[in-house]
């Protein structure tokens, strides 16, 4: 059975700087059974409903502005699978969690960044499903536990966001090892209450999580977490580090 997966993609420049966290991607991608598709919550298709995306061809799209040309350049043509994404909407509904087909979604930088460095051949299908952000990490949850059974079937599941995502304090000169505390702390609570399966306090943590709110302006970006955790099992750190600073690279497993 594969794992789910949280993966911090970070900055979209991540799929041409990609640091120490490219190389951790493509060992843990050499390590698992190369999947039969992927499902993917990415933190940038916020949503007021649950959306499947069932595109057979989606483009990839450069959603950010402000980069290198050569960022422009660069393609992640993975196709969709139209019915994984009836089987992901259907399993969604059965579970009392209403989700529609989207049939002309592309796929985001928080898809095809991280993805690049774990298949760069793009040749493992890829669906995604939306965000419903206002619904928080509760409803996350419920869609990954919605979902689990993919993974007997050789389906890879998988949040993609940032275990810290404030992006007014960065510190663009930071070298690798500076971690500012704050972001540490935070990070460091959430990997305790998850090695402790905390779930009551997870769902929380915008309250008892020391400097959330900074850690965490917005939480689209720690909302595939929950997708991740409700998906899996035991959770593992697959790799920790962060970079400007502030930014959490983290990569958790859950078997």
């Amino acid at each position: 059975m594969l794992p789910s997966l949280f993966i911090s993609h970070g900055s979209p420049m991540l799929a041409l700087e990609p640091g120490d966290s490219g190389p951790a991607l493509a060992r843990l991608a050499a390590q698992l059974p190369t999947p039969k598709a992927i499902v993917i919550v990415s933190a940038h298709w916020e949503s007021s409903e649950l959306l499947v995306s069932a595109n057979p061809h989606p483009r990839t799209w450069h959603d950010f502005g402000g980069f290198p040309p050569a960022l422009y350049e660069v393609q992640y043509p993975a196709p969709g699978d139209p019915q994984l994404a009836v089987q992901v909407a259907d399993l969604l509904n059965a579970a009392h969690l209403p989700a529609r087909l989207d049939t002309e979604r592309p796929s985001d930088h928080g898809v095809w960044v991280p993805l690049s460095l774990m298949y760069p051949k793009a040749e493992v299908a890829v669906v995604q499903i939306s965000l419903p952000t206002r619904q928080g990490p509760a409803l996350q949850t419920q869609v990954g536990r919605a979902l689990a059974s993919l993974r007997q079937q050789g389906v890879l599941l998988i949040g993609s966001g940032s275990i810290t995502h404030n992006l007014r304090d960065l510190d663009w000169n930071a070298g690798p090892d500076s971690i500012e505390p704050w972001a540490k702390a935070f990070r460091d609570w959430m990997v305790e209450k998850l090695a402790a399966d905390d779930e009551a306090a997870l769902h929380d943590y915008r309250r008892q999580a020391p400097n959330a709110v900074r850690s965490h302006p917005s939480d689209e970006h720690l909302l595939p977490l929950y997708f991740a955790r409700g998906a899996g099992g035991e959770f593992s750190v697959a790799h920790a580090g962060f970079t400007m600073g502030t930014l959490g690279m983290d990569i958790y497993r859950f078997d």
